[in-house]
């Protein structure tokens, strides 16, 4: 019997700060409407948008812009709440709190939580907004059934008081068919690439620093920004300070399949943000060739299996980053078994199966008095 789904969640594919996190959403979402399902999100405007749009099935209402967004949601989902099954609350950013709010309902899908990284990254009072929003979520979410991605984010839950057996840890999926090799992966170009939105928490500067000393071992290497964002210009300052400019790209923001080919191309990927929910770009490469060097945080150390699939690094550490790509770029033996291990890694994740998943997992919100579902994109324990 197909729903009628509310899911509430800042940005869609379309917008330009989309991410990860947005990738995510559709990727289940896209599925569950092609099974029947009536979706409906409720996103920020940006600039240039249209209001109301269809994305892979997905119906778009884009209410106003993300500073007034979170004030907004929650009041459209009450008012219209009645007519939908289901709300999903996207945790992503500021909760939505919809089980209060709404009176309906909720299954909440948890990406990561801020916690005190929020002040390293918006001003003091969107961080304590963000910081004291979270406060909430142990009471707002009582009872309601949770999707964490990784086990880290479950992790982090727990210790803030939610009860973890209400949390399904289901990890994104990946799209074998466009993430996929198109070589062995050996013999190309000594291109290091990094993906993410450009902000303070994703530390691209880390990566510079580490590219800097790197030069001296593999004096040929490129390193190449995907993604757009508000610390651009920083990283691009940086880079001239380390006198690495002509040797680093900011691609800005980009197609998916122009990400892919990048993909494709480079020899490494890193990762070296502070804190991530998963770690969907270290998985993709994985599927399509690539090692991944990255930072051991919450998220992170649960995408990468560590001298299997890639290597893991102290934060924040040029040093050891700058090793590790070396160590990659320079040693055939350790890239083949980390090519190897990330394709056997990779092979383990499935949309469709997330997509199960997650479809059981709304169901059990719907009526709790159905048994747990057993579920089966993770290959974690639960």
């Amino acid at each position: 019997m197909g729903r009628r789904i509310l899911a509430l969640n800042e940005r869609d594919t379309e917008n330009p700060l989309a991410g990860g996190a947005e990738v995510h959403v559709f990727e289940i979402f896209r599925r569950l409407a092609e099974r029947g399902h009536d979706v409906t999100l409720l996103a920020a405007s940006y600039p240039g948008c249209e209001r109301e749009t269809t994305i892979d099935g997905v119906r778009v209402r884009r209410l106003t812009n993300r500073y007034l967004y979170y004030g907004l949601a929650p009041w459209i989902a009450r008012r219209e709440g009645g007519d939908y099954d289901v709300v999903v609350d996207v945790l992503n950013k500021l909760p939505f709190l919809s089980r209060w709010t709404t009176g309906r309902p909720t299954f909440a899908i948890v990406h990561h939580l801020f916690g005190t990284t929020a002040f390293r990254q918006v001003s003091f009072p969107i961080a304590l907004a963000t910081y004291l929003s979270e406060k909430l979520i142990p009471s707002a979410y009582r009872g309601v059934p949770m999707l964490a991605i990784s086990p880290s984010t479950r992790e982090d839950l727990g210790e803030r008081g939610v009860d973890r057996a209400q949390v399904s840890v289901v990890p994104p999926g990946v799209d074998h068919a466009h993430y996929r090799p198109v070589d062995d992966g050996r013999g190309r170009e000594p291109i290091v690439l990094w993906i993410g939105r450009l902000e303070p928490y994703k530390r691209g500067d880390v990566a510079i620093d580490a590219f800097a000393s790197l030069l001296d071992r593999v004096a040929d290497a490129r390193l190449v920004f995907v993604g757009a964002g508000g610390h651009r210009e920083t990283l691009e300052a940086h880079a001239r300070a380390r006198g690495v400019a002509e040797r680093v790209t900011f691609t800005g923001f980009i197609s998916e399949q122009a990400k892919i080919d990048w993909l494709q191309r480079a020899a490494v990927l890193v990762q070296t943000s502070e804190k991530e929910g998963w770690g969907m770009t270290v998985i993709e490469a994985a599927a399509c060739n690539t090692p991944s060097v990255a930072s051991a945080v919450e998220g992170l150390r649960d995408a990468v299996v560590d001298g299997t699939s890639g290597l893991l690094v102290p934060y924040g550490e040029a040093g050891p980053l700058a090793d590790a790509m070396a160590g990659i770029l320079t040693d055939g033996a350790l890239r083949d078994r980390l090519i190897e291990g990330g394709r056997e890694w990779a092979a383990r994740f499935s949309w469709d199966r997330v997509a199960d998943d997650t479809e059981a997992l709304i169901e059990l919100a719907i009526d709790p008095t159905r048994d747990a579902p057993v579920l089966t994109a993770t290959p974690f324990p639960s």
